[in-house]
């Protein structure tokens, strides 16, 4: 907000520390811990240390390294000139602090966010790429609410990334081979031979895949069939292949409905079955390298990762990166998927959004692309990691028994929920508006509490704590914006133009202003760790902020001064929690 000032004033801080003859670096400014002011502030700790050894070196004896700082900085609250916009200057104990003033950071944040306006929050483009792999559906199966997790945690993490100002790759695995597909094809062929599903194509085709297992668990016997579909897939037999691909098509054509409704996109999507091949040349040139060691056929093809790293406690283990029949893994095809990402995109990083419990497998890829030749590959390899939706009851999810909520069912439950609660609140709206505010409400709750708990700790989908329009839920932030959008609905004129707050400011203007603030440190620090925790936290504080504004500070009413900085700050309130929201993948609806 200050930037042109801030580095006026750090121009100014070199130049009385070299009029002084005090060795100098870079000055580094970080925000004042809020508490009714805002501000910056830097340390002299480090050019302290750098007079001490100087005096030191002169045989001089030099003053203790904190009353060194201390002195530093009251010589430079002495002689520096705060430009407009700054309050005060103080020296404390070896840091120096500026205090903006109060009208004048409100106005600049106010005019920042409706300047900027979709925008505000976004850093400067950082010249990075940034890869980020996430959903991998498996076709022929259901998908459901632990997949859920994975697909709106990757979006967020591409979203906040792009915010930030990497560049982002959007991508997908979609596992397409392997036994649970040749499962499917054999249950398909044997007993719903010619059948095709309806509208809803994920459940029918989960269906089928929960119902083979359960044949085949009954009848332990039929084991047999299936290993001869399989024969007949790896000598990729017409037949087998034509219904495997027209099957696969009907996963796919599901999957995009599903992506449509959630709002992801991908950028590429990469598929087991163009990585089958490479990957068993891959598992061959590991062997001719040394790096794999073949025991077929008694036993698989392995790589001893700790031996050949020369470590002798157990780390990495073994990674078995071929059957003993030939057959192909999921390292098979990780391998060769690895290197692809690089040598198509080149990425600064390439991110694995993939359940926490893969975490050493993922560590046995990583290593292992390190050992054929690819160290810098693999240190660029990250594995985003998360834990699993749990059903009430702590029900684990899982598409082989059938125990899953599937995506479709928990967003019409959520609408139906939704529903009947913007009925209650705004019985006045159209019933097409209604249906579009429920879904809207409803896609809001099922998304974030898988944003709203740490990615590592699992989550229980709780229905009162989603759809909660009073607490820390989606609906409570979706309608903060919708309060701010119905003040500003009701103006009879344009915003008006940028002012200085004149009148005194409300602890809870003040609260408002400083949350939003905050939103591009906030972002950025989300980039960094990774963790969509922190703009989920503080979207909620900056509806808080703005439902406690909104009860105690009249808009409208007010003084015509007062009246026009309050609209401005409602606008950018209003903004500023649609922005969030949207980094988040969620859609700030406009009434409720």
């Amino acid at each position: 907000m200050f930037d042109r000032e801030q580095r006026q004033i750090t121009s100014e801080i070199q130049n009385i520390l070299t009029e002084k003859n005090i060795l100098h670096g870079d000055i580094e400014w970080n925000p004042i811990p809020f508490a009714g002011e805002w501000g910056i502030s830097t340390s002299f700790f480090q050019i302290a240390a750098q007079v001490a050894r100087q005096q030191r070196a002169e045989g001089t004896t030099p003053l203790l390294v904190p009353q060194l700082a201390a002195e530093i900085a009251k010589q430079v609250a002495q002689s520096l000139s705060l430009p407009a916009g700054f309050q005060r200057v103080e020296a404390v104990n070896g840091y120096l602090n500026l205090y903006f003033d109060p009208l004048e950071f409100t106005r600049r944040v106010v005019d920042t966010v409706l300047e900027q306006r979709d925008r505000f929050g976004w850093g400067e483009p950082k010249g990075k790429r940034i890869l980020v792999e996430f959903s991998q559906p498996n076709t022929h199966k259901a998908f459901h609410v632990g997949h859920l997790r994975n697909v709106v945690l990757g979006d967020a993490l591409c979203n906040i990334l792009e915010a930030a100002g990497f560049e982002v790759i959007r991508a997908n695995y979609i596992n397409d081979t392997g036994l649970h597909v040749i499962k499917w094809l054999w249950n398909y062929q044997k007993y719903h031979a010619g059948e095709e599903p309806g509208e809803d194509k994920t459940r029918w085709m989960g269906d089928l895949y929960a119902e083979a297992n359960k044949r085949l668990e009954e009848n332990p016997e039929l084991e047999a069939e299936v290993r001869q579909l399989y024969a007949r897939w790896d000598r990729r037999d017409p037949e087998v292949m034509e219904l495997w691909q027209k099957t696969r098509q009907w996963s796919l054509d599901g999957f995009d409905q599903i992506y449509a409704m959630l709002g992801v996109r991908f950028d590429h999507i990469f598929y087991d079955h163009e990585l089958e091949k490479p990957g068993q040349e891959l598992v061959e040139e590991l062997i001719h390298k040394g790096i794999a060691i073949d025991e077929r056929p008694e036993g698989p093809v392995i790589v001893r990762i700790d031996d050949l790293l020369g470590l002798k406690k157990e780390t990495y283990r073994v990674l078995v990166v071929l059957r003993s029949d030939g057959t192909s893994l999921y390292a098979t095809k990780d391998l060769p998927l690895a290197i692809k990402k690089f040598e198509l995109f080149n990425p600064d990083l390439s991110v694995y959004v993939i359940d926490v419990r893969q975490s050493l497998y993922l560590q046995q890829i990583y290593k292992t692309i390190a050992l054929m030749g690819h160290p810098d590959w693999a240190e660029r390899c990250y594995h985003f990691s998360y834990e699993i939706v749990n059903l009430p009851g702590n029900v684990t999810i899982a598409s082989r028994e059938g125990t899953v909520v599937l995506l479709e069912d928990l967003v019409r439950e959520a609408r139906q929920r939704a529903l009947e609660v913007v009925r209650e609140k705004n019985p006045n709206l159209s019933a097409a508006d209604m249906e579009e505010v429920a879904r809207v409400v409803a896609l809001g709750a099922i998304k974030y509490p898988m944003l709203a708990r740490d990615a590592t700790k699992i989550v229980t989908f709780d229905w009162k704590a989603a759809l909660d329009f009073n607490g820390q839920a989606a609906p409570y932030i979706q309608y903060a914006h919708v309060r701010a959008n119905s003040i500003l609905r009701k103006m009879e004129s344009p915003l008006p133009p940028s002012i200085l707050p004149s009148h005194e400011l409300h602890p809870t203007e003040i609260q408002l202003i400083d949350w939003i603030s905050r939103i591009p440190a906030e972002v950025q620090r989300a980039a960094k760790e990774m963790r969509p925790l922190y703009l989920t936290n503080l979207a909620y504080e900056l509806a808080r902020a703005f439902n406690d504004f909104y009860a105690e500070c009249p808009v409208l009413k007010a003084d015509e001064r007062t009246r026009t900085a309050r609209l401005r700050l409602v606008a950018a309130g209003r903004q500023a929690i649609a922005n969030l929201l949207k980094m988040l993948g969620i859609i700030p609806p406009e009434v409720m």
